[in-house]
């Protein structure tokens, strides 16, 4: 079965800085031209060219420290010896979004652009816009009464 980039991206173990920069490189790849617009296709005397908004975000972060005095043995509440130690780690991740927001149709009449409407996005403005209303309503009753 063929993996899938994603599971390339984020399963690989980062060894050394190069390898790290080499996994953002790729990372940014998906932002390329390709994957904003569409290879054109012909039909009916119309070459099709979608639009698409690719959005790309990483973060990483890393810490170290180290410490000494006592060290208690498990289970003993009083210290057994005077400990020592150092120690380190970092991590990281990234997320890619693409969504398609237009369709571009050229043809001998002209140039036409069509969003593309996201009726769940819309859905979900109002829902959230519709319940801040209702809260605010709320919370200017009981201050007025």
């Amino acid at each position: 079965m063929p993996e899938k980039f994603s599971d390339q991206l984020f399963s690989l173990p980062v060894e050394n800085w190069d390898k790290g920069v080499a996994l953002v490189n790729r990372l940014y790849d998906v932002a390329e031209q390709g994957a904003v617009y569409s290879e054109p296709s012909e039909h009916h005397g119309h070459t099709i060219i979608t639009a698409s908004e690719v959005s790309v975000g990483l973060g990483f972060g890393h810490g170290f420290g180290g410490g000494s005095g006592v060290a208690p043995a498990e289970g003993d509440e009083e210290a057994a010896s005077v400990g020592e130690g150092a120690g380190g780690g970092g991590g990281g991740g990234g997320a890619t979004s693409n969504r398609p927001v237009a369709v571009i149709s050229i043809s001998e009449a002209g140039v036409r652009v069509e969003p593309i409407i996201d009726v769940t996005k819309i859905a979900i403005a109002a829902a959230t816009a519709f319940g801040a209303m209702g809260l605010m309503l709320n919370r200017m009753k009981k201050l007025a009464g």
